[in-house]
């Protein structure tokens, strides 16, 4: 039952997360957490982390580790299959009509009034992962004095020096686990 569960899950996340990996994080984060209740925000949030830092479209690495930590290999198998054939199945549908019609004005303005609700998946995603990060709380439950320094002190550092400085972002990410370690090692310390 379980299995069937993550299967049905991870399709409807295949089929709606349209804009790409970061707008299915919302989606998985629906159905995982608060839907099903497999995971807790913070055990996703750590999931998300590590599937954000391996190679890969984010939404499969997502359902991979999600399908892992839940029901082991079998979850792997039908959350990663179940994320993937929508797209696919989308993906060849589309992929014909839009060669046959791609010159119709229309489509054009179809996919061009998709993007802001791609823009507001993204920025959902994004809000829901800095507050645990900053506040260990989701958004509608945030307390600002229990902000959490270092992690808004990094988050400044790298945003300062991902728009000014245009940075590598595989250098940012992996300073900021550096600098972070490093701050929780001496905080203990003392």
């Amino acid at each position: 039952m379980l299995l069937l569960k993550l299967f049905f899950s991870f399709i409807q996340v295949g089929l709606f997360s349209v804009g790409g990996g970061y707008a299915a994080i919302p989606l998985i984060q629906e159905q995982i957490v608060n839907i099903h209740a497999l995971l807790t925000m913070e055990e996703f949030s750590d999931l998300i982390t590590v599937a954000e830092m391996t190679p890969g479209p984010i939404s499969i690495n997502s359902a991979t580790f999600v399908g892992m930590r839940i029901a082991g290999v079998g979850g792997v198998l039908l959350c990663t299959i179940g994320c993937i054939i929508p797209s696919f199945c989308i993906c060849l549908i589309l992929a014909y009509f839009y060669y046959k019609y791609r010159t119709v004005s229309g489509v054009q303005v179809v996919l061009g009034a998709m993007r802001p609700a791609v823009v507001a998946l993204i920025a959902s995603a994004g809000s829901s992962i800095l507050m645990l990060g900053l506040f260990q709380a989701e958004l509608s439950e945030i307390i600002l004095r229990d902000v959490r320094f270092v992690e808004l002190g990094i988050f400044a550092v790298a945003l300062f020096l991902l728009r000014k400085y245009k940075m590598n972002a595989i250098t940012i990410i992996l300073g900021s686990g550096v600098v972070g370690t490093l701050a929780y090692v001496l905080m203990g310390a003392v």
